[in-house]
């Protein structure tokens, strides 16, 4: 399947929000159980790319949206300024096939570029294509998090990995500038 990726825009989010409305419903990457309307998915695009964070589609050969991938806050306390966590959703057509590494590849890439220091995975229902695919592009895992979760009348549990970015804690983040300013008060 040939695609390429380029930043997410509004005009996404009508796709985007069907893509994560499928793995709501059907999958356990999301603790979701309903899913959100546009106008939220148009609020969480919004709070996250106003942070400077990265956002990203894989677009189809004819310009249709088939996956998304985000990085985000981990937590908003400032202590976590430096730490960010990726979401990664495709479309049922499009699981692997490739796309998910060159979306997490590409979120690693930028992440790095904008001063980030460490990236974590926290995945839903410890599926195993996805701790693979985390594992592939050298994330470790951390812990898991035993019957974190309860949805499709089963018990999950949640995996987390993470790896460092750029010199990780081989030195001191720059002061004074992003992401060191992320929720500094």
């Amino acid at each position: 399947m040939t695609f390429t990726l380029r930043d997410a825009v509004a005009t996404d989010l009508p796709a985007i929000t069907e893509i994560y409305r499928e793995s709501v419903l059907n999958g356990v990457a999301t603790y979701e159980v309903t899913p959100p309307p546009e106008a939220e998915m148009a609020l969480r695009f919004t709070t996250i790319t106003g942070n400077g964070y990265p956002y990203v589609v894989a677009l189809d050969e004819r310009g249709a949206v088939i996956g998304y991938a985000y990085a985000s806050a981990f937590r908003t306390r400032a202590a976590y300024r430096f730490l960010v966590e990726d979401s990664i959703y495709l479309a049922p057509e499009s699981r692997g096939k490739g796309i998910g590494k060159a979306l997490l590849e590409e979120l690693v890439r930028r992440c790095t570029a904008l001063g980030f220091r460490q990236m974590v995975a926290v995945i839903g229902g410890a599926h195993p294509s996805s701790i693979a695919l985390h594992t592939a592009l050298g994330f470790e895992h951390q812990g898991l998090m035993k019957a974190s979760g309860f949805k499709h009348g089963r018990w999950l549990d949640t995996a987390i990995m993470q790896r460092p970015l750029g010199e990780g804690t081989a030195t001191l983040p720059a002061e004074g500038r992003y992401p060191d300013t992320l929720y500094r008060s």
